[in-house]
């Protein structure tokens, strides 16, 4: 039989505590779970951008229309959305509890916008937000002659 031993990032041997002991210490790092708890703070976002708008298409399943929050000022434009949670009378025994009340939102950073025609639409869990772009400024730029 074959005898493994696992290998190191330079991909040398390593010998087997040294093997376990990095697997403990990639566990208790500090942003070991940094993927899973960010999916618990936001919300999953597309931008797009065509001839005359930006889009953008937001998943907020479970939100109700009240609870959503949008805001552009200084070429921001911010999602709120706060979950509350159903409290009952009775003390309830749960197996397991995935969905959580908090607060969440996501800012961005969006420039030619006409801000007095943005719209929004919320339909089946799915926030689309319309930024109608502004014309084209007119070119600016000049040459200046040194004295």
């Amino acid at each position: 039989m074959f005898n493994l031993v696992p290998f190191n990032r330079k991909n040398e041997m390593a010998p087997r505590e040294d093997f376990f002991n990095h697997l403990f210490d990639q566990f208790f790092r500090e942003d070991f779970f940094a993927p899973f708890m960010a999916a618990g703070n936001s919300f999953r976002v597309d931008l797009r951008e065509n001839r005359d708008a930006y889009l953008i298409s937001a998943d907020l399943p479970g939100m109700k229309r009240e609870d959503i929050t949008i805001q552009f000022a200084n070429d921001y434009l911010t999602i709120s959305a706060k979950r509350q949670e159903e409290m009952t009378d009775q003390e309830e025994n749960y197996l397991r509890r995935e969905r959580h009340q908090g607060e969440y939102s996501r800012s961005f950073y969006i420039k030619n916008v006409r801000d007095e025609a943005i719209d929004a639409e919320f339909k089946d869990g799915v926030l689309t937000v319309t930024l109608p772009k502004r014309e084209p400024a007119t070119d600016n730029n000049r040459t200046i002659t040194i004295r």
